[in-house]
């Protein structure tokens, strides 16, 4: 897990994960989140294991699957349990984006017993939600089957958790709609409240920003989408259109600027307009609507 990429090392497994082809979240944003994660749970320290353990005793750990999932986020739970002790050594079992099964040893982990038990709720809970969010996209996208069609997530996400659940749409196929405020203008149906129209909020954003950035608009209605177009809108989101509506908004569209598609977007929805000429489908529930997964970590007998 360094420069930005996931890498576990290259010790010998039953199979040697390889990252190279998913781009992982900055270390210094994911090195927070966990630290703040532990300090939820550990606080001033660790009870019952400081109780019960001897602090130099070994051990050796299963983290294992309790359903069908995708795996998403191994490389999180490795640092969970590095920051409690960096000699913790961690072994995973499959790669990232790969499917298990109920039973399947997703890791093997070794090192002193305090930091393994202490660590392993916070590993598992971002294990379970990352993985969730992973197998849900999976599903998503097998059900829509809508090759055509990019599928994007939203700004949706569990507060903190944003840019590891944004990782685990991808890992799970979709793609990113923007990460934030601050990588893309998207104007929406306050922003054009404030500013008195759309052509307004448009002439405002052109008038401030470089040739490189795109301008997103959110409409309502066909004539809203005219609008837009007549100010330059490079993308025009469609919110809450029923499907006669988006294709009559594709053809008077013509090509001028992309369509993107939501509001309560099923996959049966996003299946029926793969047809219609929409460019990008948003879904929030790609990540609102992901459940976590059943994953759990069992000690092994010394």
């Amino acid at each position: 897990f360094e420069s930005g990429r996931c890498n576990q090392g290259t010790q010998a497994v039953k199979k040697t994960p390889s990252y190279e082809t998913l781009e992982c979240p900055p270390v210094s944003q994911v090195s927070e989140i966990i630290r703040l994660a532990l300090a939820e749970d550990l606080g001033p320290g660790d009870l019952t294991t400081d109780l019960l353990i001897d602090p130099e005793k070994a051990g050796r750990a299963e983290i294992v699957a309790g359903q069908r999932l995708v795996v998403a986020g191994l490389w999180v739970a490795k640092e969970v349990f590095r920051c409690l002790d960096p000699g913790i050594r961690f072994f995973p079992q499959f790669d990232e984006g790969e499917e298990v099964l109920p039973g399947d040893v997703l890791a093997r982990v070794e090192g002193r017993l305090r930091p393994l038990l202490t660590g392993e709720r916070t590993a598992l809970n971002f294990l379970m939600r990352l993985c969730g969010v992973a197998t849900h996209v999976r599903d998503f996208l097998a059900q829509a089957a809508s090759p055509g069609l990019r599928i994007v997530d939203t700004r949706k996400t569990t507060p903190g958790l944003r840019v590891l659940e944004k990782y685990a749409v991808r890992t799970g196929g979709g793609a990113n709609h923007r990460i934030g405020l601050f990588d893309g203008i998207l104007i929406k149906d306050n922003h054009i409240a404030s500013c008195g129209s759309i052509s307004e909020a448009i002439r405002r954003a052109r008038n401030s920003i470089h040739h490189l950035l795109k301008v997103e608009v959110e409409v309502t209605t066909l004539l809203e989408l005219e609008e837009a177009l007549i100010a330059g809108a490079d993308v025009v989101m469609l919110d809450n259109m029923d499907d006669a509506k988006m294709i009559k908004a594709v053809a008077m569209t013509n090509g001028r600027a992309l369509l993107e598609a939501s509001g309560g977007m099923t996959a049966e929805r996003v299946r029926d307009l793969a047809r219609s000429g929409i460019n990008i489908v948003s879904v929030g529930a790609l990540t609102h609507g992901a459940k976590c997964v059943d994953i759990s970590m069992d000690i092994m007998a010394a």
